[in-house]
């Protein structure tokens, strides 16, 4: 799907640390993408969690639960289109406070796995994440136009491009486990992909604060 009228701003080294983007998502096009995006990741939450229990698969599990937190993350993002610049630095505080959340949380259920360590289905592991490799990459190409922006809509690009490397790592455990029949392949990705929730989460957080200090700033100069 292309891109129409979208205003592209400057690339600049610091994009995703502060610099200030005019792209704020209020593209038609854009709109119709992340709508599809939402239903592709909700679809996708449901058929890899499923698989995570029935192949054992802490990574799997991981995994699943990005594509429900990034299905909830872009519905608040289609909502805060249109909204003042504020709105939308808050609604990106938001989503995250809600990637450390989840970040956090993988952390701990992978540490819990290193003493139960059930070796995982490496073929399960194998499919469903070649799967939900095609379903990200397609939301990554669906994306690609809209990479750089203000922090709300930044949010979005980092969780698809993340989920892709994600998914990239899950077959690559698949794999390993599949060659050294034990679990560790598969945990050592899970909290690897906790690693990098965490860091997208950061990165949102400093633009985001960034954008929201210059809104209030521009709403008591007008004031």
């Amino acid at each position: 799907m292309k891109a129409a009228n979208v205003e592209k701003p400057e690339e600049t080294a610091g994009a995703c640390c502060g610099a200030t983007l005019e792209f704020e998502g209020m593209d038609p096009a854009y709109k119709r993408v992340l709508i599809a995006i939402i239903a592709i990741n909700a679809t996708m939450f449901v058929v890899e969690m499923s698989a995570g229990f029935a192949a054992q698969s802490q990574a799997l599990k991981t995994d699943a639960l990005d594509f429900l937190a990034d299905s909830l993350t872009y519905a608040l993002s289609f909502w805060a289109i249109g909204k003042s610049a504020a709105w939308r630095a808050r609604t990106a505080l938001i989503k995250s406070a809600s990637l450390t959340l989840m970040g956090l949380g993988i952390l701990g259920t992978t540490a819990y796995q290193v003493f139960t360590n059930p070796e995982p289905v490496a073929q399960t592991m194998g499919l469903i994440g070649a799967l939900a490799l095609a379903a990200n990459v397609l939301s990554v190409m669906l994306l690609m136009s809209y990479r750089n922006g203000d922090a709300n809509v930044r949010s979005v690009w980092l969780c698809s491009r993340n989920d892709a490397i994600g998914n990239v790592a899950v077959i690559g455990a698949a794999g390993a486990v599949a060659i050294t029949g034990t679990a560790w392949p598969d945990l050592i990705v899970a909290a690897a992909m906790a690693a990098l929730f965490l860091m997208s989460a950061y990165q949102i957080l400093l633009q985001s604060l960034s954008e929201l200090k210059a809104a209030e700033g521009e709403a008591v100069a007008s004031s």
